[in-house]
């Protein structure tokens, strides 16, 4: 059977409809954009303000106090060599849009999943749209945002972000769900309001998985830096895209080295910020 019809009418629906939506929304679309981009040059201007070792040193206190000592050490000392490779300007470009993203992902995210932690009907719902986000490839995301928002840090930052929602909406209602039965009696028996009783007993025990959501928040952001770059974002995603394009195998490499320090420092810093977290819950 022919079924070329019926894609082809889909297709041209689809068309028709994304063509009105730019074409009556644009205003709408440049603001959002401006605000995105301007959250974005904001985030980027403050971790620009300092000069590259005092970044570096901030890094390294965090790691030990997080971490240990060491990680101290080795922390400062790549963010140096991301300096010394010349990547400077473009790892805090590549952080700005992983920080920005990864808090606006975590905006919208941990509400959506704290609601989805009490209403079951709801959390339903969500579990195969997840699944779907999840599923598609990221760069489906920039195809959309590259129609309604043209190419930039703004296209970017609406891909990444609804890469990395999904983990923070799951762990964050798992979190809120996984609170002890006999806590929960227990609040009801001291006459807990339900805002007490969610202050004080379901989100300190949420704060671990909440904080596991983070992470993996932050490793889908990253997940899509190189991807991103396609768009303009700017970074070491693009300088990858450029140096692949032009064969320049060195610049590639280290871009690639620069994002792995990135990933392996904010990795390992919030992994150790959940379980600090989980061991003041127990």
């Amino acid at each position: 059977m022919d079924t070329s019809f019926i894609t082809d009418t889909f297709d041209a629906w689809t068309d028709t409809a994304l063509g009105w939506i730019s074409d009556n929304g644009e205003w709408l679309f440049d603001a959002f954009r401006t605000v995105l981009e301007g959250t974005y040059d904001g985030v980027l201007w403050l971790l620009q303000l300092a000069p590259f070792y005092l970044i570096a040193i901030i890094a390294a206190l965090l790691a030990r106090r997080l971490i240990n000592p060491l990680s101290g050490v080795v922390a400062g000392v790549a963010l140096i060599f991301c300096a010394v490779m010349g990547l400077w300007t473009e790892t805090m470009s590549t952080l700005a849009l992983v920080t920005t993203a990864t808090i606006l992902a975590l905006a919208v995210g941990i509400p959506v999943g704290i609601v989805a932690g009490f209403v079951k009907s709801f959390n339903r719902f969500l579990e195969p749209v997840l699944d779907l986000i999840q599923t598609l490839p990221p760069y489906i995301y920039l195809l959309p945002a590259i129609a309604l928002l043209g190419y930039g840090p703004a296209t970017a930052l609406v891909a990444t972000v609804i890469v990395a929602m999904p983990p923070a909406i799951r762990l964050t209602s798992l979190g809120i769900r996984m609170t002890p039965h006999e806590f929960i009696e227990l609040g009801q028996a001291s006459g807990l309001t339900p805002w007490q009783m969610f202050i004080k007993i379901r989100l300190p025990f949420a704060i671990p998985s909440i904080m596991a959501g983070i992470n993996q928040s932050l490793m889908m952001a990253f997940g899509m830096v190189v991807i991103a770059g396609i768009v303009g974002s700017g970074g070491l995603g693009e300088t990858i895209y450029t140096a692949v394009r032009t064969l320049d195998i060195a610049t590639s490499i280290n871009a690639a080295i620069a994002i792995v320090i990135l990933t392996m420092m904010l990795d390992r810093l919030t992994q150790s910020a959940a379980h600090r977290a989980e061991g003041r819950v127990r």
